[in-house]
């Protein structure tokens, strides 16, 4: 039996449905994941580009556009257990270059930015808040990496009610094997693992939010 038979036997691996008023989270494309002068980063310009014709189109019909960054106090590098794990994470420390939305996103004033101390854009932060405000049914989901913050934002985005799909050309990540295994999972158990332009031909498809 295929892998692929042994999902879908299982009941995995659904179609996402999609309503009418969707949002986007834009996770840690900072200059800190995005600028390869820092030992975090990786090379993410395809994926910001892509990422930021979807915010546009999002923009343009009224629908929120939403980036979330990580960001530290000083006071709390030493006390954190995931900077215990990951330690290079303790240089994005909060007013400094590395937690600025990265501009070749193409980042507005009018985006709203959650800064959040751990790998879900949810924990602890106010995104589902401002979504739920929105009025949002169906969440996009794009960023890096593709294999820590932007899963653990799609499995609660799921946990939190949310319809999810995930642009696989406007994620990033530092590998290839754990991008592609991370979305390969998505698709079977969270969300619907599709391409920009499939997203874009979905939004133009939408009346714009009044």
């Amino acid at each position: 039996m295929s892998q692929e038979q042994t999902y879908a036997n299982a009941g995995f691996g659904r179609a996402v449905p999609r309503g009418t008023r969707p949002g986007i989270i834009v996770v840690d494309f900072s200059y800190g994941f995005t600028d390869p002068r820092y030992p975090t980063a990786s090379d993410a310009r395809a994926q910001m580009a892509n990422t930021r014709r979807l915010c546009d189109a999002l923009r343009a019909k009224g629908f929120p556009v939403v980036f979330s960054t990580i960001a530290f106090h000083p006071g709390e590098v030493d006390k954190l257990p995931w900077l215990k794990k990951s330690a290079g994470m303790a240089a994005l420390i909060q007013g400094s270059r590395l937690v600025e939305i990265d501009a070749a996103t193409g980042i507005q004033p009018g985006d709203a930015i959650v800064v959040k101390k751990g790998a879900s854009s949810f924990f602890g932060s106010t995104l589902g808040a401002l979504l739920t405000g929105a009025g949002v049914d169906t969440l996009i989901v794009a960023g890096a990496t593709t294999s820590g913050c932007v899963r653990a934002t799609v499995v609660d985005a799921v946990q939190s009610g949310f319809n999810v799909l995930v642009p696989r050309d406007c994620c990033a990540d530092r590998a290839q094997a754990p991008h592609d295994a991370n979305l390969y999972d998505m698709q079977q158990k969270y969300a619907d693992v599709t391409d920009s332009e499939d997203i874009l031909a979905w939004i133009g498809a939408l009346a714009a939010r009044t």
